[in-house]
């Protein structure tokens, strides 16, 4: 995907709320055109746009074809734009002492575990990950043993499913 091809797509008011959309939820076309209020032969134009950017994906269940965005181009699209920092920590230390040598990460004790609470002010919910794997123990407990690099993300809520819940009377 080039850059040129990436701001054309992002360059209309209409992609971009298809986009905000279908960051929240998976939509059928017609469902689409019916929301942003648009025709569906102009909203099947500014789709297959977006389609061929890779920024939104495509899912066919039999002759149903629903929309959803692509979050890992939208991820990638964004890396560039990472703050990156480096820190020194002793053998034995863990990678919370290494947080803690940087300004604007909060932790927060939950029982046994430490866990990132917010970044530059910004709360919410943190995972990390060591050379691109999510370990399995909390960031306080984790224990490098050589040089790694160490990923911050947040945790977005995007609703995947929705479930009515109805009562039998």
């Amino acid at each position: 995907m080039g850059n040129n091809n990436l701001f054309k797509a992002l360059s209309s008011q209409t992609r971009m709320k298809i986009m905000k959309i279908l960051l929240h939820k998976e939509i059928h076309l017609s469902e689409l055109a019916k929301e942003i209020g648009i025709s569906i032969p102009v909203t099947s134009r500014h789709v297959n746009i977006l389609l061929e950017t890779g920024l939104i994906k495509k899912r066919i269940i039999g002759n149903v074809h629903l929309l959803s965005a692509n979050m890992e181009i939208l991820e990638k699209i964004l890396e560039p734009f990472i703050e990156e920092s480096s820190v020194e920590i002793n053998k034995n230390d863990n990678l919370f002492n290494a947080l803690q040598q940087l300004p604007g990460v909060e932790v927060k004790r939950i029982g046994d575990n430490q866990f990132i609470t917010s970044i530059n002010g910004e709360r919410g919910y943190y995972i990390y990950e060591v050379d691109g794997t999510s370990p399995k123990i909390s960031i306080d407990k984790f224990k490098p043993q050589k040089n790694i690099t160490l990923n911050l993300k947040k945790l977005v809520s995007v609703d995947k499913k929705k479930i009515q819940v109805k009562i039998r009377h």
